[in-house]
């Protein structure tokens, strides 16, 4: 059975985006050659097909060859006029408001992610992946497997936290997997569904 990652990056306080939801990237989250080195050799497939043209990136990866995105983190892409960060992978796209997909790679989905992911692992393939946004992750919480968690060496004080929307009474245990420190400061956790 296919398995849901949760593989974003977070601050020391457990924020992915800030408050205003704008892209994260070079602002909270500097992105240095030695998380790139990283990406590449161990998640060529979560590198955005743009930036994978730009580094001559043409590893598959053995991973991942679905991404989950919700409508928000969708928007991002949009806003930089680009309709599909990840042209090299089925892209799906949570939204109820998103009548119909700006590029044909891109499937809109407007029914119940969790039932749709439970679908998706029964599917043959590899993982998928989870890249955001927050609201994305509060719904798909019980059906998530793994979370990589990109912890970056900044505290924001506010914003967006790695989940929304869920039951806050909610808990779930996950366990150590793995972890690797990078020399920039960045320390890529994973864990587990027990």
């Amino acid at each position: 059975m296919r398995t849901l990652t949760y593989l974003v990056a977070a601050t020391l306080d457990g924020h992915i985006a800030e408050s205003g939801g704008a892209d994260p990237t070079g602002t909270l989250f500097d992105v240095g050659q030695d998380y790139l080195d990283y990406a590449i050799a161990n998640y060529p497939e979560t590198l955005p097909t743009g930036a994978r043209q730009a580094f001559g990136v043409t590893d598959p990866g053995t991973r991942f060859d679905t991404v989950l995105e919700g409508r928000r983190s969708y928007q991002l892409g949009l806003d930089a006029g680009i309709t599909n960060a990840y042209a090299h992978l089925r892209h799906l796209v949570f939204s109820r408001t998103l009548a119909d997909s700006p590029d044909p790679g891109v499937e809109v989905v407007a029914d119940d992610p969790a039932a749709t992911v439970r679908k998706l692992k029964a599917e043959p393939g590899r993982g998928l992946w989870l890249v955001g946004g927050a609201a994305l992750a509060g719904e798909l919480f019980e059906e998530i497997d793994e979370i990589v968690v990109k912890v970056n060496p900044v505290a924001s004080g506010t914003g967006i936290p790695l989940f929304t929307g869920r039951n806050q009474t909610s808990r779930r245990r996950f366990a150590v997997r793995d972890h690797t420190v990078l020399a920039g400061g960045v320390v890529i956790l994973t864990y587990i569904s027990n």
